[in-house]
């Protein structure tokens, strides 16, 4: 509506330039070349004599006409005359035409913010003084000024146009106060100019160095892949099954597989991205009520290529087959965010550590193998119904189960070191994720902190540490296959 009402607006002005009539000679046409003589402009002006009721003003972009109204020259006495149209030329060497022009396109695409129409206002109100200010510098008279204007304004009834820059612009009162007030000029020196270039790269400089310090959306996978091998790792075959009731639920990387059972599309984020779920926010309303059963296998070459990399660096690596796997089929994307947030530090209690530490050759009873019958080796635990089971597991996987169970990340200040074999007790509060809980749950054992203590000779201290925060910007869930 804006763009079709300035299209209007133009087409009625080129109405009225096309029927004007072209000043070859005469009073106005001898001054205007004088003018044009004084300012250094080159090309001559095009003059034209409107019986339109509009003031003088500067129609056109590329070609610009001056457009006189009929009847005003003889109200005008010559040095009248020559400061209405050195303030016309002005307009023209300024190209305020092009800027007025480029400011519509502006408001026609921003019309909803109120900035961009107040800026307008101060745009007009700014050209007329800057064409103001330069009369009175090339010298002309303060008082021979006010009364050209005053004279325009009197004769012309028209209001002006958008697309057409005139004389009578801005306020009236406040442009007069400013032409009649001495000194209102002020001389661009070197300092300014500095000013002004600075002000610029700023304006320029500070949203690149914001996007440079703020990453853009990302998709899950965009993480460094291994230095080993150029190659993108990948799981051959993946399997992702909404989970029946079930009261075991966790992860399980067993030689050539990985199985997620029971598992939340946040806990596979904090798996895959080594993070604990209080650190991951944004996402859809079944990030953490939908369940799932992944189970994924690799192939005998991508088995080969994992285990001829040193065990930190594989284990990078099944990271990124995870994540690749949640881009593929949750159609994940990642943002990261700083943030501070609470946390706990997992210290030892002031009588010392009440954990078994796991020896070389232990065996245990349950679950040797994986689903496909490979070795899952020595590592392993178990959740349910506030029941922990932990078997030969080093501190800091101890802390990232107690984060699960907090929702709120647990730092290993402990300084064991070893793996640890230890089964908790607690009574699960509304807060705490502790598994899916059965009939059998202990409604009057301790609190998670009193067991802590309690059974393991450790303690959780409060704390506000500033974190790394993953914000989940899209994701859907997968089609079952």
């Amino acid at each position: 509506m804006i763009l079709c009402l300035w299209c209007v607006r133009w087409r009625r002005i080129s109405a009225v330039v096309r029927e004007a009539v072209r000043l070859r000679e005469g009073r106005e046409v001898e001054t205007l070349r004088r003018v044009e003589r004084m300012h250094g402009l080159q090309k001559a002006l095009d003059i034209r004599l409107s019986s339109a009721s509009l003031e003088p003003g500067i129609f056109g972009i590329i070609r610009p006409v001056l457009l006189w109204p009929q009847g005003i020259s003889p109200r005008l006495e010559d040095a009248h005359l020559e400061t209405v149209l050195a303030h016309e030329l002005l307009h023209v060497r300024r190209r305020d035409n092009l800027a007025a022009a480029l400011h519509m396109a502006v408001q026609a695409i921003f019309w909803f913010y109120p900035l961009v129409w107040w800026l307008g206002g101060r745009l007009l109100e700014e050209r007329e003084r800057a064409c103001d200010e330069a009369v009175l510098e090339s010298g002309g008279n303060r008082k021979v000024y006010a009364e050209s204007v005053l004279k325009i304004c009197e004769f012309c009834v028209g209001a002006p146009m958008t697309c057409v820059a005139s004389i009578n612009g801005a306020d009236l009162k406040k442009r007069i106060c400013h032409i009649m007030t001495e000194g209102v000029t002020r001389d661009l020196d070197f300092s300014k100019k500095l000013l002004l270039v600075v002000a610029a790269l700023l304006a320029l400089i500070t949203p690149i160095t914001s996007g440079l310090l703020h990453p853009t959306l990302t998709h899950a996978r965009s993480q460094p892949q291994s230095t080993a091998d150029a190659n993108t790792l990948v799981y051959d075959t993946v399997s992702i099954k909404s989970s029946a009731p079930a009261e075991e639920w966790g992860f399980l990387f067993g030689g050539r597989t990985f199985t997620a059972t029971n598992i939340t599309l946040r806990d596979l984020i904090a798996d895959a991205y080594d993070v604990d779920a209080t650190r991951i926010s944004g996402g859809p309303g079944w990030l953490t009520s939908e369940k799932f059963d992944v189970h994924a296998s690799m192939g005998q070459s991508t088995l080969d290529k994992l285990n001829a990399l040193p065990e930190p660096q594989a284990n990078l690596e099944r990271e990124h087959m995870v994540q690749a796997l949640l881009t593929d089929h949750f159609h994940l994307l990642l943002q990261h965010q700083n943030k501070e947030l609470s946390a706990y530090s997992l210290v030892v209690e002031e009588n010392g550590p009440k954990l078994k530490q796991a020896m070389a050759g232990d065996t245990y009873a349950d679950g040797l193998k994986g689903p496909d019958g490979v070795p899952i080796g020595p590592h392993r635990m178990r959740s349910v119904n506030g029941e922990l089971t932990v078997q030969s597991l080093p501190m800091t996987e101890v802390a990232k189960l107690l984060t699960g169970q907090l929702h709120r990340t647990v730092f290993d200040h402990t300084g064991l070191t070893g793996d640890y074999d230890f089964t908790l007790k607690w009574t699960p509060d509304n807060t705490q994720s502790a598994g899916p809980r059965g009939p059998e749950s202990n409604r009057s054992g301790p609190s998670i902190f009193v067991a802590i203590r309690q059974q393991l000779g450790l303690e959780l201290e409060s704390q506000n540490v500033p974190m790394d925060v993953l914000v989940i910007a899209h994701a859907t869930r997968p089609s079952e296959h």
